[in-house]
């Protein structure tokens, strides 16, 4: 299955899977903000994973602004469950589902780029949701290569890194 996702659908047909995640569920994203869906933050869906032994991964490029922080900071079982990393090369939009099926797009992990804003809010975005094992197995190895570090060496940009891997 390859499906074209556009605008809102990244909320009906992306987002609405993490709470189904069985074992691992891997975040990769230039942005992340104070997402909700519907009145509960998204940090509570992946508390909800993470109490539940999920396995939950996130890569993303900067800090979160203050709202996220505040949110984050209901959910002590991300700061000690949830394996977490800054690295200011990342620009890839990845979510990988159980390494069986990903989403690859341009939507970063916020209310406008997911379709979760109001309709004149909203980014205009596309990507992909697919289980075809060549791109799973594709963004499977992109994001293992920025977590496990073998990009590190080379990237350039290690004196802006707030979490460098030696």
């Amino acid at each position: 299955m390859i499906q074209y996702i556009a605008d809102d659908d990244h909320f009906k047909e992306v987002i609405a899977r993490v709470p189904n995640v069985k074992k691992l569920l891997w975040i990769g994203t230039a942005d992340i903000k104070d997402l909700y869906v519907g009145d509960r933050p998204f940090l509570g869906v992946l508390a909800d994973l993470v109490s539940r032994g999920r396995e939950v991964r996130l890569i993303h490029a900067k800090e979160p602004g203050p709202n996220f922080r505040e949110d984050f900071d209901h959910y002590p079982i991300l700061f000690s469950e949830m394996e977490r990393m800054l690295c200011p090369r990342v620009h890839f939009k990845i979510i990988i589902f159980d390494l069986t099926m990903a989403y690859i797009g341009s939507a970063n992990l916020t209310g406008a780029g997911l379709g979760m804003k109001a309709r004149g809010r909203r980014n205009f975005e596309a990507g992909i949701l697919t289980d075809d094992p060549e791109l799973v197995d594709a963004a499977i190895n992109q994001f293992d290569a920025v977590w496990a570090g073998f990009k590190c060496k080379k990237c350039g940009r290690k004196k802006f890194c707030g979490d460098p891997i030696k």
